[in-house]
């Protein structure tokens, strides 16, 4: 198995997609699909049966997963925003 940049209960930050910006826990890592899941990131809607749990049947908002070359963790992002030069205001 290969070892990944990110593990469970890393704060990470979403660096492309519809995400772009967003921070958030790691959940779970899916190191055969090399994705995670990140808490309150790539949110999706199931819709799930009538079953005794749920007699009504109801829509469960959950994370979705991202592949995980697009997420950093947020420390190595700080540090490489700290070091970028600051933007020149155009006048």
């Amino acid at each position: 198995m290969r070892k990944f940049h990110v593990k469970k209960n890393d704060t990470v930050v979403v660096l492309s997609g519809t995400e772009k910006g967003k921070r958030g826990r790691v959940i779970r890592v899916l190191r055969k699909k090399q994705r995670v899941i990140v808490e309150g990131v790539k949110m999706i809607k199931r819709h799930m049966r009538k079953s005794q749990l749920r007699p009504q049947g109801e829509i469960v908002e959950m994370e979705g997963s991202i592949h995980i070359s697009n997420v950093m963790r947020a420390d190595e992002y700080d540090a490489r925003q700290a070091r970028r030069p600051k933007p020149a205001s155009a006048a």
